[in-house]
């Protein structure tokens, strides 16, 4: 199972992320958490503290094992646009509660999309952990999916899209969408995070397919009282958890 979830900063993907991944590895299963996202706080929504957080280094950041994949340097401008990635996961994952952690990490660079070592090193990853991987494996990104390699796509179990109820969150989904069409991706699928009352129920509806809405995560003080105190919503917020896993079980029947 390979589940990639996207959207905005703010809208809930990473706590859907985490969820998801506690989930899955409550049944027993298998399962890799990577963070794509820049801003990266899935470690603490798994349920690992701050310091924990803060002592791991992003794999994008780990500059002699980029120059060692890559074969880049100071003085080596051509690296490799195949670098060997499988053995990354099982060496700088970090573990909580049955789900490994791996943090990508993000590229400072002035254009997006560059062909530099660290991305060509990170999309290797990526398609790595979708193609070979045979644990579930969770992709928190960011809204851009510009790591995801064509052929990487056609492995991917389901994307998902997380939003608000408020236009501008459908217009990020939209955009998502045809991201994701131009990869080759076929269907996508939405999550309604901070869904207050029947009215922003209908409001998503009226404006997302019906058999891509997944379902809805209600608007839920736990949920961000656990983020101000940094820990995971999986461990303090049942109602999450609850409606969460019903998305999870839609997922799991609909992959039979």
């Amino acid at each position: 199972m390979k589940i990639a979830v996207s959207g905005k900063g703010g809208v809930g993907k990473t706590t859907l992320s985490a969820t998801l991944a506690r989930l899955y590895a409550a049944e027993g299963r298998k399962v890799l958490a990577a963070d794509v996202d820049p801003d990266a706080n899935l470690g603490l929504a798994l349920g690992l503290s701050e310091e924990e957080v803060n002592a791991i280094v992003p794999i994008s950041k780990m500059r002699e094992l980029v120059k060692e994949r890559t074969g880049a340097d100071e003085l080596n401008k051509f690296f490799k646009l195949n670098p060997r990635v499988d053995d990354i996961p099982d060496r700088f994952a970090k573990e909580i509660a049955g789900v490994k952690l791996l943090v990508m990490g993000t590229v400072e660079t002035a254009g997006a999309g560059c062909v530099c070592p660290e991305n060509v090193l990170l999309k290797q990853l990526i398609s790595n952990l979708v193609v070979f991987r045979d644990e579930v494996v969770i992709l928190d990104m960011e809204a851009g999916l510009e790591h995801l390699a064509r052929g990487t796509t056609s492995f991917v179990d389901r994307f998902i899209v997380v939003i608000e109820p408020g236009a501008r969150s459908i217009q990020t989904y939209q955009k998502v969408k045809k991201l994701a069409a131009d990869l080759g991706v076929k269907q996508i699928s939405v999550v309604a995070n901070k869904v207050r009352d029947e009215a922003d129920e209908a409001f998503l509806r009226e404006r997302i397919p019906q058999d891509e809405l997944l379902g809805f995560i209600h608007y839920n003080p736990e949920v961000i009282e656990a983020d101000r105190r940094g820990v995971s919503p999986y461990d303090t917020s049942p109602t999450a958890v609850a409606e969460i896993a019903a998305i999870k079980e839609r997922i799991d029947r609909e992959m039979n």
